[in-house]
């Protein structure tokens, strides 16, 4: 499959998913801005736009090269007044805010940071996503705070609540970069790993393939990524639903397909790695020997 940039590149969001054309998302800023040393862990607040700009914009070009078709702005906890949570944990408050976009007279897309459980005032994420079509919302879905599993079981129950509900809305979904089974309600935040030693966590670029496979197969067309997603996740999603995309994206010019790169290698047995069934079944060891595999959420 040739190479290529994203063809149609005016189209409007809503025109791209009502011809069922993939939206590839974006990944990581404050994550992975903290590890590069452009941001202060707590407040996690973006004064990186100030003061290094040209860091920002390096993020955002490698997720472009990697595939994304939408950058979000990096504006995380950037605003004066911010609420004592910077997520949408209520629906009744992701309702609000929809009222309030549509009076702009464009797409709204509304996502919540909501595992299987629903809301914090205990709205399932059927409810939520009826709620939110119900006030305007185009495109509903889950961000952060979970992982891959974790979200896209989420999604799932978004979208038979709307399908028990009669109603339609495109499916977008942007979840950690990291394996969260044992998260609480809260989400990773309240896992002890959080935020300094949640790198044993990693998802690798096999798992976030099978994700992309399978938020595909659920119905998910916006797929991306949220903490954690660094552009080789990225690249991971592109890659996996090229086929249905119709191409490569740029940065996949460096890495041939299911480790066919490796056919090159010096050593033999590192030439054997250069297929699909060795990755897809390889159950990778964290060579922390005397680590536990799961933790206890503090809260």
């Amino acid at each position: 499959m040739a190479l290529a940039g994203s063809p149609g590149a005016k189209k409007g969001i809503l025109e791209r998913l009502d011809s069922g054309e993939v939206v590839v998302g974006d990944g990581s800023f404050l994550i992975t801005l903290e590890k590069r040393g452009y941001v202060k862990a707590g407040l996690w607040t973006s004064e990186a736009v100030v003061e290094h700009p040209s860091a920002v914009r390096q993020l955002h070009m490698e997720f472009l090269r990697a595939g994304s078709n939408v950058m979000q702005t990096f504006t995380f906890s950037a605003s004066e007044d911010k609420m004592e949570s910077q997520y949408f944990e209520h629906a009744e408050e992701a309702v609000w805010a929809v009222e309030v976009l549509k009076e702009a007279r464009k797409p709204v897309a509304a996502t919540m940071c909501i595992g299987p459980e629903g809301d914090m005032h205990g709205v399932t994420p059927g409810e939520c996503a009826v709620k939110l079509v119900k006030a305007g919302a185009s495109i509903v879905g889950v961000n952060c705070r979970f992982g891959p599993c974790t979200s896209l079981k989420t999604m799932r129950l978004m979208k038979e609540g709307l399908w028990a509900s009669g109603l339609k809305a495109h499916l977008m979904v942007q979840p950690l970069g990291f394996h969260m089974p044992d998260c609480g309600k809260g989400g990773f935040v309240d896992l002890p790993e959080y935020p300094f030693a949640l790198e044993p966590r990693v998802a690798t670029r096999w798992d976030i393939q099978k994700y992309a496979r399978e938020a595909y197969n659920l119905g998910v067309r916006y797929i991306g990524g949220c903490c954690g997603f660094e552009p080789y996740h990225i690249r991971a999603i592109a890659e996996e639903l090229a086929p249905e995309r119709g191409f490569l994206p740029p940065s996949s010019d460096k890495h041939g397909s299911w480790g066919s790169g490796l056919n090159t290698h010096t050593k033999p047995w590192i030439r054997a790695r250069a297929r699909r069934e060795y990755w897809e079944n390889l159950l990778p060891a964290s060579g922390r020997p005397f680590c536990p595999s799961l933790s206890k959420p503090d809260a």
